[in-house]
C-alpha cells in the first residue's frame, strides 16, 4: 500500500471518529509503520488554572497516533481490528502549545503490536519533549475481535 493510501486511510479514520474531530487531530505524516499528528492548543483541553494540556489529553493522542501508526501494517488500514492492551506515558514537561505526537512501530506480529511515541510542543521559541510513550496492542489480523468473528 502506498503512503498516498495510508494517509488516506487514515484520514477517513480521523474524520468518521468525534473523538478525534473534537481533539481537531490532524495528520501530518502517515506511512507504513509511523504516524505523526498535530493538535492545536485548545482551553478547553487545559488543566484549570494552569493553562497547560492535560494529561490525560496526552495520552490519548499517544495512543490515537500509536492505533493509527499499527492500522498501517494491516492489509486494509481502514478495516484493522485492535484494542490497547498496555499504555504508558511520561511526561516530561507541560504543554501549552499545539503538540505534536509521533509513533512509530517497534513490532506488528500477527497478535501483537508495539510502538514508542514522542510528543513535541514548542516552548520558549523551541520544539522540546513534552512526553514520551509506549503502547501494546492486541492485534486481530483474523478479524476476530472480543470473541466474536466480524
Amino acid at each position: 500500500m502506498s503512503s498516498g493510501e495510508v494517509v488516506d486511510q487514515i484520514a477517513a479514520g480521523l474524520r468518521e471518529h468525534g473523538l478525534f474531530q473534537w481533539l481537531d487531530l490532524d495528520i501530518e505524516v502517515a506511512e507504513p509503520g509511523r504516524t505523526v499528528f498535530t493538535m492545536p492548543f485548545d482551553e478547553k483541553l487545559a488543566n484549570l488554572g494552569s493553562g497547560t494540556v492535560h494529561g490525560g489529553i496526552t495520552a490519548t493522542v499517544i495512543d490515537t497516533a500509536s492505533g493509527f501508526a499499527l492500522r498501517s501494517t494491516f492489509d486494509d488500514p481502514a478495516q484493522a481490528a485492535l484494542t490497547t492492551t498496555d499504555l504508558n506515558v511520561r511526561y516530561v514537561r507541560p504543554a501549552t502549545n499545539d503538540i505534536r505526537v509521533e509513533a512509530e512501530v517497534v513490532r506488528a506480529g500477527s497478535s501483537m503490536g508495539t510502538t514508542e511515541c514522542e510528543v513535541t510542543s514548542v516552548h520558549d521559541g523551541e520544539r522540546k519533549v513534552v512526553a514520551t510513550g509506549g503502547t501494546s496492542y492486541r492485534l486481530f489480523r483474523d478479524r476476530e475481535f472480543g470473541g466474536e468473528t466480524e
